[in-house]
C-alpha cells in the first residue's frame, strides 16, 4: 500500500470514504509482522506464552506440561552451561601440572556467585539463624554449671527464666511490625540498616550480660534478647520485600529473572538461616571442646561462660561488617518502591494503599497470617521429638554433646528440605500453593501417628520409626509451609504496603510460637501431640481456599492491576493477574477471574505503551529545541515508532491513558525508570 499522508502530518478534511481506498482513511491499525514481532516480544515473552500467544496456564493440561517441561529443561541448560563456562573460563590460564589450581580457581568464581546472590541477601537471616538457635543450644550448658540458679531456681527467679522465650519473641513481634511499617514509610534501605544496627548493638549485650547476682544477670541477659529480637523481626519483611524486588529489576517489564526465578532468589536468602543453626551447632561444640576438653559432664562456670559469650561475640563480628555493607553498598535497595511511590505521587507511608489492600486483599492477609500462625506452632511442635526420642535412646543422658548431635542431624535433613523448597518454587505445575499444602498435610500426619499411639513409639522398639518420623516432619515443613510462607507473605501484596503486609503476617507466626511456647507448660507430651496436628490441618485448609497461587506471575503484572484498583478502575483491567491459576478459591467463587480476557488486555498495554511513547516524543522535542536532548537507552525501537506514527491520532483518546510498559531500542530491553507523571486522569504502569 502507499505511504499514507499522515506520515506526513494530520490528514485534511475530506469527503466520506465511498470505497475505501482513501489512503488517508484507510485502516492502519493492523500491525505488519515485524510489528508484531517487537510488541509480542515485549509483550508475550516466550518464556510464558506460546507462538500463537497463548498464556501457559490458558493451554490443555497435556499441552501445559510440555510448555512448562520445555521451559524449565531449556533454563536449567542454560543455567548449567553459563556455570560451567564460568568455572572452565576463570580457571583457563592453568594448565597441564597446575591444572588443579585451574579448578580451584574455577569453584572459587562459582562459590563467589553464590555468595553474591545467595549468602549477601540472606546475611541477617543466617546471622539470626545462628543467634535464636544458640539460645536454646547453650540452656542446657548454662542449666549444668548453674543449677541453683537455671535448674532448682534456688537464687533466680523462675519468672524470669521462663521469659527468655516469652521476651525473647515478644522483641521479633515488636520488630516485625515496626520495622515492616518503617520499610513501607523511609525505603527497604533504611529498615535493612536500622536491623543491622539493633543485631549488633544486641549481640554486643548478649555477650557482655551481667549483675550483681545471677538473678541481675538473667534479667539483664533476657532484656538483651529482647532488644536483639526487635531486629530479628525487621530481618524478616526487609529481606523478603528487598529480595523479590531485586529480582523484578527496575524496568516497566518484569525481567525473565523475576518470572522464571523469583521464588528461588527470595528462598535461597531465606535458607541461609537454615546454614545459621547448623554453623551455630559446630561453633558450640568446638567450643566446648576447647573449653572442657573431651570429656562429659559435670560442666564448670568457666566452660560454660566462655562457650556461651564467645558463641555470641562470633556473629557479631559479622553483624558489624553487615552495618557497613548495606550502609554503603545497598544504596539502591529502595529504588523499587520509590518508583512505585512516584506514580502514584506519595510521599511518606501510603495510607490509601493500606485501607485499599484491607479492602480488596483481606482475605489474602488471612491466608498469610493464619498459615504463618499455624506453622509456627508446627515449627515449635517439632522440639517435642527431639527431646522424646533422646531420651529413649539415651535414657538418663546429661551430655549436651549428644543433644547437640542430634541437632545437627536436624539441621542436616531441615537445609535438605530448604534446598528442595528452592528448587520447585518456581515450577509451574507444582509452584507456591501445592507446596504449603503438601508440607502442611504431611507434616499433619506425621503428628498425629504418634499421638494416637504414643506408648509405642516412645519405647526402644518404636523409637527409630518415631524418630524417622522427626526428621520427615522437619523435611517437610522447610520443603513446604516453612519456605513458602516466608515468600508468599510479601508476594501478594502490592509494592507500597508490602512490607508491611510480610511484617504484619511474620508476627502472626510469632504469636503462633509464643501460644505454643506458653501452652506447652500446662499440658502433658501426649497431649501436645493430640493439639499440634491440627494446626496443620488448619494450614492446608486456608491456604487451599484463601491464598492465591502466584507461581509463574509477573509481579510487574500484578503491579499494573493494582495501579488500575488505586484509580478505581479495575473492572477496566483484563490482564493475567485475574486468571483464574493466579486467584485463590475464595477469589474465584466472588467472580473476581471473569475479567480476564487476553484479547482487551493485549490492546490494552499496545494503548499504554503508545501514551507513553507519545509523551516521549512530547519530551523528546522539548528537549531538540533547546539543544538538550542526547540518545539513551529510552529509545524505542524502529518497529514501535514506526506502528504508533502511522496510526497516530488526530484527536485525543476518550478514555484516560495508561503509560508504557515497556521501551525499546532496536532489540527490546527493560527500561530502567519510571515514565514521567502525565496529567491527572493518566493511570501510571
Amino acid at each position: 500500500m502507499a505511504d499514507s499522508i499522515r506520515d506526513y502530518g494530520l490528514a485534511a478534511p475530506h469527503g466520506p470514504n465511498m470505497n475505501s481506498e482513501h489512503v488517508a482513511t484507510a485502516d492502519f491499525t493492523q500491525m505488519d509482522p515485524k510489528e508484531k514481532g517487537v510488541f509480542d516480544f515485549l509483550l508475550r515473552p516466550s518464556d510464558s506464552y506460546d507462538a500463537n500467544g497463548t498464556y501457559w496456564a490458558d493451554m490443555p493440561l497435556r499441552q501445559r506440561i510440555r510448555f512448562v517441561g520445555g521451559i524449565d529443561s531449556a533454563e536449567a541448560k542454560e543455567e548449567t552451561n553459563h556455570f560451567w563456562t564460568m568455572f572452565k573460563e576463570s580457571g583457563a590460564r592453568w594448565t597441564g601440572v597446575l591444572a588443579p589450581v585451574g579448578w580451584i580457581v574455577g569453584a572459587h568464581t562459582l562459590f563467589y556467585y553464590y555468595f553474591k546472590n545467595c549468602i549477601i541477601p540472606g546475611m541477617g537471616l543466617l546471622l539470626e539463624g545462628y543467634v535464636l538457635f544458640s539460645i536454646g543450644n547453650v540452656r542446657p550448658i548454662l542449666e549444668a554449671a548453674f543449677k541453683t540458679c537455671w535448674k532448682t531456681y534456688a537464687i533466680c527467679n523462675k519468672t524470669w527464666l521462663q521469659a527468655i522465650d516469652y521476651l525473647e519473641i515478644c522483641g521479633i513481634i515488636v520488630g516485625q511490625i515496626l520495622v515492616g511499617i518503617v520499610g513501607d514509610w523511609l525505603g527497604r534501605r533504611w529498615g535493612l540498616i536500622q536491623d543491622a544496627v539493633i543485631m549488633f548493638v544486641g549481640l554486643l549485650m548478649l555477650t557482655a550480660a551481667w549483675g550483681l547476682t545471677q538473678n541481675g544477670w538473667i534479667i539483664c541477659y533476657v532484656w538483651s534478647l529482647f532488644f536483639y529480637g526487635i531486629g530479628v523481626g525487621g530481618e524478616y519483611p526487609m529481606t523478603a520485600t528487598s529480595g523479590m524486588e531485586n529480582a523484578v529489576g527496575a524496568g516497566k517489564v518484569s525481567t525473565k529473572e523475576d518470572r522464571l526465578h523469583r521464588g528461588r532468589k527470595v528462598t535461597s536468602a531465606f535458607l541461609m538461616q537454615g546454614w545459621g543453626q547448623f554453623v551455630n551447632v559446630v561453633i558450640l561444640m568446638v567450643l566446648l571442646r576447647i573449653t572442657h576438653g573431651y570429656g562429659g559432664p559435670p560442666y564448670s562456670e568457666k566452660a560454660a561462660q566462655w562457650t556461651y559469650r564467645v558463641s555470641f561475640f562470633i556473629p557479631a563480628i559479622g553483624t558489624g561488617w553487615l552495618v557497613y555493607y548495606r550502609a554503603f553498598r545497598m544504596k539502591s535497595a529502595s529504588k523499587q518502591l520509590a518508583v512505585a511511590k512516584k506514580k502514584q505521587h506519595v510521599t511518606g507511608y501510603d495510607t490509601q494503599s493500606l485501607r485499599l489492600t484491607f479492602s480488596y486483599f483481606g482475605p489474602r492477609l488471612i491466608a498469610t497470617a493464619g498459615a504463618w500462625f499455624a506453622n509456627d506452632v508446627f515449627f515449635y511442635g517439632n522440639k517435642l521429638f527431639q527431646s522424646e526420642f533422646i531420651s529413649v535412646i539415651t535414657p538418663g543422658n546429661k551430655d549436651v554433646m549428644i543433644t547437640w548431635d542430634y541437632s545437627l542431624i536436624n539441621v542436616g535433613v531441615s537445609l535438605v528440605g530448604y534446598y528442595m523448597a528452592s528448587f520447585f518454587i518456581d515450577n509451574k505445575l507444582y509452584g507456591r500453593k501445592w507446596m504449603m499444602i503438601v508440607g502442611f498435610m504431611l507434616d499433619f500426619i506425621l503428628f498425629i501417628i504418634p499421638a494416637f499411639n504414643y506408648e509405642y513409639y516412645t519405647s526402644p522398639a518404636g523409637v527409630h520409626q518415631f524418630q524417622t518420623m522427626y526428621f520427615l516432619s522437619s523435611f517437610f515443613n522447610q520443603f513446604g509451609p516453612n519456605s513458602v510462607t516466608f515468600l508468599v507473605a510479601a508476594e501478594v501484596f502490592p509494592t507500597p504496603i508490602r512490607a508491611t503486609a510480610h511484617g504484619f503476617s511474620a508476627a502472626a507466626g510469632k504469636l503462633g510460637a509464643l501460644t505454643a511456647a506458653v501452652l506447652y507448660n500446662y499440658i502433658d507430651t501426649q497431649t501436645k501431640f493430640y493439639v499440634v496436628p491440627w494446626f496443620g490441618l488448619a494450614g492446608a485448609i486456608l491456604t487451599l481456599l484463601f491464598l492465591p497461587d502466584t507461581t509463574g506471575l509477573d509481579l510487574k503484572e500484578q503491579e499494573r492491576r493494582w495501579t488500575y484498583i488505586r484509580a478505581g478502575r479495575e473492572n477496566d483491567y483484563h490482564g493475567i493477574a485475574l486468571h483464574w491459576k493466579h486467584l485463590s478459591w475464595w477469589e474465584r467463587f466472588r467472580g473476581v477471574h471473569k475479567g480476564y480476557n487476553a484479547d482487551l488486555d493485549y490492546q490494552a498495554k499496545v494503548e499504554e505503551m503508545r501514551g507513553d511513547w507519545e509523551e516521549w516524543q512530547q519530551r523528546k522535542m522539548s528537549e531538540e529545541l533547546k539543544g538538550e536532548y542526547a540518545q539513551d537507552e529510552d529509545e524505542y525501537s524502529e518497529e514501535i515508532s514506526s506502528y504508533f506514527t502511522r496510526t497516530a491520532r488526530s484527536t485525543p483518546m476518550p478514555t484516560p491513558q495508561i503509560s508504557t510498559l515497556e521501551k525499546s531500542r532496536g532489540v527490546p530491553q527493560p527500561t530502567e525508570e519510571a515514565s514521567g507523571s502525565g496529567s491527572d486522569e493518566k493511570l501510571q504502569i
